[in-house]
C-alpha cells in the first residue's frame, strides 16, 4: 500500500482530532519552555552554561528540555525525572521479580504506573532543589537563601508534574508517544537557531559553500543510514502447527517469524555511556583538586581516553539492556506453550540458547553502528567548524521518534480505508440480496 499524502492527514476526523490536540499540548509545553523561574539572574545562567559545551551533563541536559536549563524557565526539568523514574523501574524488572511479575500483569502495570509517577516527584524534588544550590553557586540568584529554594524546588517540581500529565494525555488523546515528542521538539527546536548560524557563519566565510555542501550530504547519509538501522531486523523463522482445538474445531498451521532489531536498544546504550563519561568533567567543574582537573582534560571530547571510553561504554550498555529487554527465555517458554518451534531447533532451552546466539550476533553490528553515530559529529563537525552539533543522541530520538508516529499515522489512515472497504461491501452484498428477494 503506497504511503498517504500530506493533504489526507486532515481527511479523516478521529486523525485529525489527534492531530490537533498533539499540536496543541506540544505548543503549551514550548510556551510553558519560556516562563523563566522567579528569582534567577537567567543570563548568568545561559554564560555558564554555554560556556561548559554540549559535551558536558549540563549541555546534554539542556538539548533534552529544548534550552530551558540554561534560559531557567519554570519546566527547566522537562520530561527527565519521569524518564529517569520509568528506566529505574525497567531496570528493576531485571533485578526483582516481584517487579518483573508485575510487569507481565495488566493491574501490575497499573501500579508500577503508578509508582512511576510517585518516583518521578520524588526525583524532581531533588533535582529542583540541586538546581537551585547550582544556581547560586554560579551567582544567578540575586537573593539566595532558604526561600528561594523553597520556591524553586516548588515551581519546577510542579513544572515537571504537568509536563508528566501532559505527555500522558499526547499518548492517550493524541498520535505518537507524548513523552518522546516533547523531546524531540525540544531537539529540534535548537536546530533552527543553529541553522541561521550557520548561515551567518556562510556570509563571513567562516565555512565555505563547497564544505557546507559535503556537510548537507554527509548528514544525509547519516540520516538514511540510522532509518535503515532503525527498522533492519533477524527475521526467525517460527513454525506452529496444526492443531485441533476440539468440537471439530482445527487451527490451520502457519508460518511467521520473531523479528529481533539490530539496534534493539534504540538510544538508551549512548545516553547511559553518556551519563557516565561526562561524570569526570561535572566533578571537576565543582572541583579544585589537581587529580580531578586532570582526570577532567583526560575525559574531555577531542582526547584518545575519550573517544576509546565512550566507544566501549556503548558498546557495554548496547549488550546490558538488550539483554534487559529481550528475554529469550520467556520467548522459548511462551513458544513452547503455543506448540510453535523454530524449525531445526528443539522447543525449550534449546530454542532459548538459539535466540540468545542470534541476538548476541545481531547486536555486534548495532552496538559498532551506534559508536560510530555518537563519535561521527565529533570528527566531522570540528572539520567543518559548524556552530551546532546533531549528534548520535539527538539524530536517532529525532529519526526514531519522526518513524514511529509516522508509522502510527498510517495505521490510522489504513484502518480508515479498511472501514470504508468494507462498508462499500455490505452496501453491494445488500443491494444484491434486494435484487434476489
Amino acid at each position: 500500500m503506497t504511503a498517504p499524502r500530506i493533504p489526507n492527514l486532515f481527511a479523516v476526523p478521529e486523525l485529525k482530532e489527534k492531530l490537533l490536540f498533539t499540536l496543541m499540548c506540544l505548543a503549551i509545553y514550548r510556551a510553558g519552555a519560556h516562563i523563566a523561574t522567579p528569582g534567577v539572574n537567567v543570563q548568568v545562567l545561559a554564560d555558564f552554561i554555554r560556556n561548559q559545551g554540549a559535551g558536558t551533563f549540563f549541555g546534554m541536559y539542556d538539548m533534552f528540555v529544548g534550552g530551558g536549563l540554561s534560559r531557567a524557565t519554570v519546566l527547566a526539568l522537562g520530561i527527565m525525572p519521569y524518564i529517569s523514574a520509568s528506566i529505574m523501574f525497567q531496570l528493576a524488572g531485571a533485578v526483582f521479580p516481584m517487579v518483573d511479575k508485575l510487569q507481565k500483569e495488566e493491574e501490575g502495570r497499573k501500579k508500577i504506573t503508578q509508582w512511576t509517577r510517585y518516583a518521578t516527584v520524588i526525583l524532581a524534588t531533588f533535582q529542583a532543589y540541586g538546581f537551585a544550590i547550582f544556581a547560586e553557586g554560579q551567582g544567578a540568584v540575586p537573593n539566595p537563601g532558604m526561600g528561594f529554594r523553597l520556591v524553586t524546588i516548588l515551581t519546577l517540581t510542579t513544572g515537571a508534574v504537568f509536563i508528566m500529565w501532559l505527555g500522558e494525555r499526547i499518548t492517550e488523546r493524541g498520535i505518537g508517544n507524548g513523552m518522546s515528542l516533547m523531546i524531540f521538539f525540544s531537539i529540534m527546536e535548537g536546530f533552527l537557531p543553529g541553522f541561521f548560524l550557520t548561515l551567518s557563519f556562510l556570509q563571513t566565510g567562516v565555512i565555505s559553500i563547497q564544505a557546507l555542501v559535503v556537510l548537507l550530504a554527509g548528514m544525509l547519509a547519516v540520516i538514511a543510514g540510522v532509518i535503515a538501522i532503525t527498522v533492519a531486523a533477524r527475521r526467525i523463522p517460527i513454525q506452529i502447527p496444526r492443531k485441533v482445538m476440539g468440537r471439530g474445531r482445527i487451527r490451520e498451521g502457519q508460518k511467521t517469524f520473531i523479528p529481533i532489531r539490530i539496534n534493539s536498544a534504540g538510544v538508551m546504550p549512548i545516553i547511559f555511556a553518556q551519563s557516565i563519561i561526562i561524570v569526570p568533567g561535572t566533578i571537576a567543574t565543582f572541583s579544585n583538586l589537581p587529580a580531578l582537573r586532570a582526570m577532567s582534560e583526560a575525559f574531555q571530547p577531542g582526547t584518545p581516553v575519550y573517544y576509546i571510553s565512550y566507544g566501549l561504554l556503548i558498546v557495554f550498555f548496547t549488550y546490558f539492556y538488550t539483554s534487559i529487554i529481550f528475554n529469550p527465555l520467556d520467548i522459548a517458554e511462551n513458544l513452547k506453550k503455543q506448540g510453535g518451534f523454530i524449525p531445526g531447533v528443539k522447543p525449550g532451552a534449546a530454542t532459548a540458547d538459539y535466540i540468545d546466539d542470534v541476538l548476541t550476533r545481531v547486536t555486534l553490528p548495532g552496538s559498532m553502528f551506534l559508536t560510530a553515530i555518537a563519535l561521527l559529529p565529533f570528527f566531522v563537525f570540528d572539520w567543518f567548524n559548524v556552530p551546532f552539533r546533531f549528534g548520535g543522541t539527538a539524530l536517532l530520538i529525532v529519526v526514531g521518534v519522526a518513524l514511529d508516529t509516522w508509522i502510527q499515522v498510517q495505521q490510522h489512515l489504513h484502518l480508515r480505508h479498511y472501514d470504508d472497504f468494507m462498508k462499500q461491501g455490505r452496501v453491494k452484498f445488500r443491494g444484491r440480496r434486494g435484487k434476489h428477494m
